[in-house]
């Protein structure tokens, strides 16, 4: 079976509003040449135009989505909000929450970037396809239900997994999120059910600096089935390695998912300017490589990826092109442009043990849980 790659050129149409990147214009604020938010649309283009290029694109197969239903969104989110976002969108767009503008039909946009992560979850589940990629634009991992932020106005991949229930696709669901953001909007939304399992890495503390504490388990039904993986600035391609063997990869393992989402950013990359993780293409391939070795191991190789954040234009493509490259298995493999210069960076004995000791300290922490 081949790999499904969900997109829609009209995702990348989101207006982003007028901002100069985080900071609102206005005042002495001078709009940036794009007039918006990091989360542009070349990150994305910049990938398909290069799978295309690569000739990847013929081993994927490419295809669209419909639009997630107004029944679909409802699962997820109150009324009152989506009202609330349809009202504005079909007059001139506006803002909702924290970093979340939007233009007309923004409403539209983003349920049809829902509807990817719908289509791409079930297209697995129901065995169309042995993996699937939704390239979903607005993201939606930080959206709680009633109060987007962090550019994410719906929460795709919850909404994925709603209407999959809803079919009766699968009962059990884990979701990776190895974005260098917290997934906060997902973990709140599952934060006290027994059968999703969330699981975040990311740089501690940046985005949003409340949220993603070690000691948040979930509550309720779900007290243990969430997992926050905070890493120190700099952890690089060993830290997430690392992270992965050590916690998050047996946490999945233990709870025996049906189907393993994951929460795709790339913002991790070395050189994205949201982030100081100094992960590389080789990272995402290797840790693609976990995901899919663990899948056929506990969920009969059911994955489905759903792109969340990455804000360099120029390293982006390449990262997601390697991860699609291991999700197919084609053979289409292209070099890290970066890799030269990314190598400079010189090892640091001391920081590498001082981040040994906080995973160990983590895993610990969840060994003493378990017994």
């Amino acid at each position: 079976m081949s790999t499904g790659f969900f997109y829609d050129e009209r995702c990348f149409w989101h207006g982003s509003g007028n901002y100069a990147g985080l900071l609102p214009v206005g005042g002495l604020v001078q709009p940036s040449e794009t007039a918006g938010l990091p989360e542009s649309p070349e990150t994305k283009r910049r990938l398909v135009n290069l799978l295309r290029v690569t000739g990847l694109a013929h081993d994927l197969a490419m295809q669209g989505a419909e639009v997630a239903t107004r029944a679909d969104l409802d699962r997820v989110h109150p009324a009152a909000y989506l009202d609330e976002f349809q009202r504005l969108s079909d007059d001139k767009g506006g803002e909702l929450g924290r970093r979340t503008p939007f233009g007309p039909g923004g409403f539209e946009i983003a349920a049809l970037s829902a509807g990817l992560s719908k289509a791409a979850l079930a297209s697995v589940l129901k065995g169309d396809h042995k993996n699937a990629y939704a390239l979903a634009r607005p993201p939606g991992h930080h959206c709680l239900p009633d109060y987007p932020n962090g550019f994410c106005l719906l929460n795709n991949i919850a909404i994925a997994i709603e209407a999959a229930k809803a079919a009766g696709l699968a009962q059990r669901f884990a979701v990776l999120d190895w974005d260098v953001h917290h997934g906060n909007g997902t973990e709140a939304i599952f934060y006290d059910r027994d059968d999703v399992l969330t699981v975040s890495i990311h740089q501690d503390r940046n985005y949003p600096m409340d949220t993603g504490a070690f000691a948040d388990r979930g509550e309720g039904a779900g007290l243990g089935g969430n997992l926050n993986i905070p890493l120190p600035p700099g952890a690089g391609h060993k830290g997430y390695l690392e992270a992965m063997e050590k916690l998050a990869l047996p946490e999945i393992r233990a709870f025996q998912p049906d189907v393993l989402i994951i929460a795709c950013g790339f913002d991790a990359g070395a050189n994205d300017p949201l982030g100081r993780m100094l992960a590389t293409q080789e990272t995402f391939a290797a840790m693609s490589d976990q995901v899919m070795a663990l899948a056929d191991e506990v969920c009969g190789g059911r994955l489905m990826m759903s792109h969340e954040g990455g804000y360099s234009e120029n390293y982006v493509p390449f990262c997601g092109h390697a991860v699609l490259q291991r999700m197919s298995g084609s053979a289409i493999h292209v070099a890290d442009p970066f890799d030269g210069v990314f190598e400079l960076r010189q090892p640091d004995t001391a920081f590498d043990a001082y981040l040994t000791t906080v995973l160990d300290g983590y895993a610990a922490a969840l060994e003493s849980e378990d017994r």
